[in-house]
């Protein structure tokens, strides 16, 4: 078939009064038609909004007896007049809402079968189907609105980035795997059999040899691979906005340049300016006030320590926890003591055991009087200093627990205050609040491998000042590492580089590897520091996570093209999926049975 489609005039949602009497063609799909026996409307939709089509029976009866054809989804052109709808008709939810267009002349460029689900921003189709038939989930304006906005941060990104003198340089998707993190996604060589590339988790190496190699700035918006188990902020391909750059004297001329461009992206994408530097807070601050290094600070309920007070109970699980060298802590959810029902203070609890806590205790100060969970062993007195503490007044709850580990206490408190605020609309939504964590402990003590392992990644430099401790106390070295938080999320995070040769080596011996594991995995990498590093330091942005962020949805799938789901499958494509049997054959490989596995 040989359509005879005109040039179009305008996207859909671009038509305004400003267009009545001109002769306009709009193409788009068919978003909804009503046939009202002599005049027939289409909505016609394109990525930037509708615009209502009218065909009208007593000027045209054969084009009319064409488009009463028409069915939803069907991709059409059509050419007309634009006219000014009538009074009692303008819509004023659209953009387009005051004019229609007097059709003429009607194209089909492509039919339609009845689609699995109602193209539409109220669809009711399970996740499951939309994302089978993703291609058609993607036609829906509230998806498109989203990506219109992921191209924006990406192009204001760039923008940016380039005026402050940074170059994108792409790095290889095949490299070299060098576990030390998450799983990597290992592709089979048929050049090299038995041998294989690994997808990158970051460009982290590659960028730090552009420095070595003399790029000075530089960024991409980089595609990066997890094999890792997914979460409503997490899948097992990324993309993240990337830079690196050279002769920084410290942490704060990247973080300078990093805050840059945030203010940058909300003030372009969001119309949101940031006159203040951002905040800046240590993580031993934030761990202790908040539970997490990535605190939610739009709302108080600040943890605190009430372990001395817990000390004089006669309490036998806080007595055991304490002997053990264990603490007490607490939370107050303020104003909520008169509004929570039993239920809901038991909800509230079982949900600190599904955290791992053994058990969680309250007191509630309703303007009848004090109640608690553990109310015999409190008197007066205890009971009046574990509040002053907790600053609660009358129509506070305080939530109490105990454990013999201070980092899982705190870690428990910092998930529960977040759910406690979310759950009881403790939260100004409307709030983007911004902050900087700092001086992050450079190792952590893995009890599974009993050894260190770099809590960032083995090449962050230590402080300066916390050198004295390399030796005897390695777990009191900071980090000269920093991440952006937005609203209780990492939204990015880098560190300075080590340079020096010296201590890259005494970075590797600190996290146990050996001399041939650190030629096998770093060795080109380690050769490069013989001729020349300059000071270098560098940040990764989660652009996914911005996207969510910036358009204030709770799943990365939204924000992703094609995502996977839960077990790491598309249900579109099927990936993965087997393959020939001649393709295995050329990487000289085999697949178990589970036979073979079990044997």
């Amino acid at each position: 078939m040989v359509n005879t489609m005109e040039k179009r005039t305008k996207m859909c949602g671009q038509f305004r009064p400003g267009d009545i009497g001109k002769k306009v063609t709009a193409n788009g799909f068919v978003a909804k038609y009503r046939n009202l026996g002599t005049i027939f409307f289409v909505d016609l939709r394109d990525r930037t909004g509708i615009v209502q089509i009218r065909f009208d029976k007593t000027s045209d009866e054969k084009l009319f007896e064409q488009c009463i054809k028409l069915k939803n989804e069907f991709v059409i052109s059509v050419t007309g007049t634009v006219s000014l709808r009538g009074e009692k008709n303008i819509n004023k939810n659209l953009p387009t809402g005051e004019i229609e267009i007097n059709a003429e002349k009607l194209t089909i460029l492509s039919e339609a079968d009845v689609t699995p689900f109602f193209i539409s921003d109220d669809v009711n189709a399970n996740e499951a189907l939309r994302l089978k038939y993703r291609y058609l989930d993607l036609r829906r304006p509230y998806l498109q609105k989203i990506f219109a906005m992921r191209d924006n941060i990406s192009k204001v990104a760039r923008n940016y980035l380039s005026q402050n003198g940074f170059m994108e340089i792409e790095t290889p998707f095949l490299g070299k795997s060098t576990p030390e993190g998450a799983r990597d996604y290992l592709v089979p060589s048929r050049v090299h059999p038995g041998e294989f590339y690994a997808l990158p988790q970051s460009p982290q190496l590659f960028k730090q040899l552009l420095m070595i190699a003399g790029f000075d700035r530089y960024y991409q918006i980089a595609r990066c691979f997890r094999d890792e188990d997914l979460r409503a902020n997490r899948q097992p391909e990324f993309s993240q906005i990337d830079l690196e750059m050279s002769f920084v004297n410290d942490e704060e001329d990247v973080m300078e340049i990093a805050e840059g461009l945030i203010k940058e992206l909300f003030r372009e994408c969001l119309n949101i300016n940031f006159d203040k530097p951002f905040r800046r807070m240590s993580y031993k601050e934030a761990m202790e006030n908040y539970g997490s290094d990535k605190p939610d600070t739009r709302f108080d309920m600040k943890i605190k320590d009430v372990t001395n007070e817990a000390k004089k109970c006669a309490f036998i699980n806080f007595e055991e926890v304490i002997k053990n060298g264990g603490k007490v802590r607490a939370v107050n959810a303020k104003g909520l003591s008169n509004t929570l029902t039993r239920k809901n203070i038991d909800e509230i609890c079982d949900y600190a055991k599904s955290c791992g806590a053994k058990g969680l205790y309250y007191i509630s100060l309703k303007n009848e009087g004090v109640s608690s969970s553990i109310s015999k062993f409190l008197n007066d007195e205890i009971t009046d200093s574990i509040c002053k503490i907790m600053n609660a007044e009358k129509g506070d709850i305080i939530f109490i627990a105990a454990e013999s580990k201070d980092k899982f206490l705190l870690e428990t408190l910092g998930l529960l205050r977040c759910f406690i605020a979310k759950k009881y609309s403790l939260i100004d939504e409307s709030l983007f609040d911004i902050l900087w964590i700092k001086d992050f402990p450079l190792l952590e003590y893995n009890e599974e491998e009993q050894r260190y392992v770099a809590m960032h990644h083995p090449f962050t430099s230590p402080k300066q000042e916390d050198l004295k401790y390399i030796d005897k106390a390695p777990e009191k070295i900071r980090a000269n590492a920093y991440d952006l938080v937005i609203n209780g999320q990492e939204a990015g995070g880098g560190s300075i580089r080590i340079h020096d040769r010296n201590m890259q080596k005494k970075m590797f011996d600190l996290i146990g590897l050996s001399e041939q594991d650190i030629k096998e995995r770093f060795g080109f990498f380690v050769d490069a520091f013989k001729y020349g590093v300059p000071p270098h330091g560098g940040l990764a942005f989660g652009l996914d996570r911005l996207v969510m962020l910036f358009t204030g949805v709770d799943n990365i799938k939204d924000v992703i093209a094609f995502p996977k789901v839960q077990n790491a499958s598309c249900l579109m494509s099927e990936a993965p999926s087997p393959v020939e049997d001649k393709q295995l054959k050329e990487l000289r490989l085999s697949i178990q049975n589970d036979e073979q596995k079990n044997g």
